[in-house]
């Protein structure tokens, strides 16, 4: 017999995305006509890992009131972190170095003790594979795919995306116009960690020259020779959109700092050595423009809210009719409920048969290949 819930927890871990407000919304609405509860979870999880951090309390009951009017504001009312991951928790020593220690015990002794009956978890695989953990220790789990990058699997779009594309289109709608009159190659950096899909849909959008992608190693004579006969048409400017995580056919991706307890690599710099590198090969001047967090933020689009609407009502739905391990997924045009464990520690990276990476060849685009 499925437990009848009464109170829940939301928590949003991982980077920030337009659309984590209009999800926290939908879940404590949704759960207040069933008569549940909503607890907010500060920061991840560190609101109850660490709760000395907050004065004000680790945690939050969610009401209509507070939720009312946030589903158009960027960010999240909640807080969100990627560095508190429960079974690999960054702690200090005494000799001040920090390790990583397995504290998913006592985030379960605290739901337990609190009451709650269900998590409702917004994030990207790392807050995905994380609930996915907790499920296979007995909590009922739910999860809301987020991310700015859409490198989830499973899901057609993850809420976020759309808003990031839309600005990095205007900003290269922008740029085209001083780049011509500079004559000058711009070199736009975009996030997306690991897969290329900002840079490919927004570079396409946006009428990009040449874009670069993690799942293509480019060869960086391909780009220039594209600019070169640019010129010769007498086109003198050109755009090049360069993912974070891009890298050429024989070299590194391009690091702000390394992996350590608690930390992901952060990527950052390949827009600088790309546009280093073209400006030395073509002869031309070239200028660097990183868009990096700008892309977080901002009010979501329609199709960003509206996804984050359905995302957390069909969460509610999924507790409700007692699922438990599953993610709502967008399966276009229904919200349908896939496997944590077919989502947890994969990637959806752009494939290269893909219909938008052949518009753009078709286009004429260089993806220096």
């Amino acid at each position: 017999m499925t437990q009848t819930i009464r109170r829940i927890a939301i928590t949003t871990g991982g980077g920030d995305a337009p659309g984590l407000n209009a999800v926290i919304r939908a879940v404590v609405s949704s759960a207040a006509n069933r008569s549940w509860e909503c607890v907010g979870i500060r920061d991840g999880f560190n609101g109850i890992l660490q709760p000395d951090n907050y004065p004000q309390g680790g945690t939050l009951l969610l009401t209509r009131d507070q939720v009312r009017g946030i589903s158009h504001l960027g960010g999240t009312i909640l807080g969100t972190t990627n560095k508190g991951n429960p079974f690999s928790y960054p702690t200090r020593q005494s000799d001040g170095s920090v390790i990583e220690t397995d504290r998913s015990d006592e985030l379960l002794a605290w739901f337990k003790r609190e009451g709650i009956d269900a998590l409702v978890s917004v994030g990207g695989d790392g807050s995905l594979t994380i609930a996915n953990a907790l499920h296979r220790k007995g909590l009922r789990v739910v999860g809301v795919p987020k991310t700015i990058d859409n490198d989830l699997d499973k899901t057609f779009t993850t809420f976020g995306f759309d808003t990031a594309v839309s600005f990095a289109t205007e900003c290269l709608d922008r740029l085209h116009s001083t780049a011509q009159s500079h004559q000058r190659v711009m070199v736009v950096e975009v996030m997306g960690r690991y897969a290329g899909w900002i840079a490919l849909h927004a570079g396409i959008s946006g009428g990009a020259h040449a874009i670069l992608i993690p799942e293509i190693g480019f060869d960086l004579d391909k780009v220039a020779e594209k600019i070169r006969q640019r010129d010769t048409q007498g086109r003198q400017y050109s755009l090049v959109v360069v993912a974070e995580g891009a890298k050429s056919r024989d070299g590194q991706r391009a690091l702000q700092a390394p992996a350590k307890a608690g930390h992901a690599e952060r990527l950052g710099g390949i827009g600088e050595q790309v546009a280093e590198a073209l400006g030395r090969l073509t002869g031309k001047e070239a200028r660097t423009v990183v868009l990096g967090h700008l892309l977080r933020g901002g009010s979501p689009t329609t199709f960003d809210r509206l996804a984050a609407l359905r995302f957390g009502t069909a969460a509610v739905r999924a507790l409700d009719e007692g699922l438990s391990g599953v993610m709502v997924a967008l399966a276009h045009p229904n919200v349908n409920y896939v496997s944590l464990e077919e989502v947890a520690g994969r990637m959806k990276a752009v494939p290269h048969d893909s219909d938008t990476l052949q518009t753009g060849r078709d286009l004429g685009v260089c993806f220096g290949d």
